[in-house]
């Protein structure tokens, strides 16, 4: 399963990303599930996949439903009271279709599709999700994204030391934007929110990559399940750029 997430970390000692054991391991175990939307014919480019899976996440945190006594509020606290999983799965044509009757939300990029789903039991995943297929999520980019990025859009930083496959970065920088949501104060979640939360996704500089892990700001640290080794840090997420 070489797109499924897995446990990370930030250097909060109460963190539900800490690789370490803590009693979140004692907890019923959740997963979020998202769903990136591949035909054959017309597959999305690899940064707006990752950039859409990125504000699936914080569109989800951010929905009604997801909190007060909303109709997934208990599963969104039963999920973050454990360890914080997300695991991106592929679907195209009837498979995409069937998915899309499950309830959920559908985020659009400039050509990506991903539906973000409510959590789930580790173990107990709806039919219609859990046959479709995790490996295998490989995507291009037609030309290299652009440097510069508009004001008002947080960024979102992946190790360039790293390879993983196009799922799990969808996953890791989905944990990032979570990160980056939990970092923000009431205001600044709100000007995100309206603004349709902006972001934009980018692999670091080599030479940048070790001043970006050491700021302070918010870190996603891998547990090692799938692909890479465990502690490794993935993403680092920069609150949004003002004019």
């Amino acid at each position: 399963m070489n797109s499924a997430d897995s446990p990370s970390s930030t250097d909060s000692t109460d963190s539900p990303f800490r690789q370490e054991p803590t009693p979140r391991d004692e907890a019923p175990q959740f997963v979020l599930p998202l769903v990136v939307r591949i035909e054959r014919n017309a597959p999305p480019s690899r940064t707006d996949a990752l950039e859409t899976a990125a504000r699936a996440v914080v569109v989800m945190l951010s929905d009604e439903r997801s909190s007060g006594d909303g109709e997934w509020a208990a599963r969104v606290r039963d999920w973050q009271d454990a360890r914080i999983r997300k695991v991106v799965r592929r679907a195209r044509g009837a498979e995409w279709r069937k998915a899309s009757e499950l309830p959920g939300i559908t985020v659009t990029g400039g050509g990506a599709e991903v539906r973000v789903f409510p959590p789930v039991p580790l173990d107990g995943w709806p039919r219609e999700l859990s046959k479709l297929q995790v490996s295998g999520t490989e995507l291009e980019d037609p030309e290299e994204p652009p440097g510069d990025v508009a004001p008002g859009h947080a960024l979102i930083w992946l190790n360039p030391e790293l390879r993983m496959s196009t799922g799990k970065e969808m996953a890791q920088v989905g944990h990032g934007a979570q990160l980056l949501w939990w970092d923000m104060d009431e205001a600044e979640r709100t000007a995100w929110r309206d603004a349709g939360f902006p972001l934009a996704v980018r692999t670091a500089a080599a030479g940048r990559w070790s001043e970006l892990a050491a700021s302070g700001l918010p870190t996603v640290r891998d547990a090692g399940f799938t692909e890479i080794a465990p502690g490794s840090v993935t993403v680092v997420a920069d609150h949004p750029v003002r004019d």
